[in-house]
């Protein structure tokens, strides 16, 4: 799957440390290749997140995508008490 960073993921992104940074671009492309590989632990979202997805870059880093016309938009990324606040 083709997948697009949106400017508001970029900007955190180039926030992160470099060792960080690499981890993310190693998830990106398991993503590209298998979205549902299940080191990633692709899952829906409810609540207010509804129609968005999350994968796993760390044990507590994730990454916030949606899917439009078959690309996935990454918008943001962050723990999961930055994004989620639990």
């Amino acid at each position: 799957m083709q997948h697009l960073l949106h400017t508001s993921f970029d900007k955190k992104h180039k926030k992160l440390s470099k060792k960080l940074q690499l981890k993310i671009a190693e998830r990106l492309v398991l993503f590209d290749q298998n979205p549902f590989d299940k080191i990633l632990d692709n899952h829906p979202l409810h609540g207010e997140f509804e129609g968005y997805r999350s994968i796993n870059i760390t044990g507590d880093y994730r990454a916030v995508f949606l899917i439009h016309q078959e690309v996935a938009i990454f918008t943001d990324i962050g723990t999961h008490s930055e994004l989620f606040g639990k």
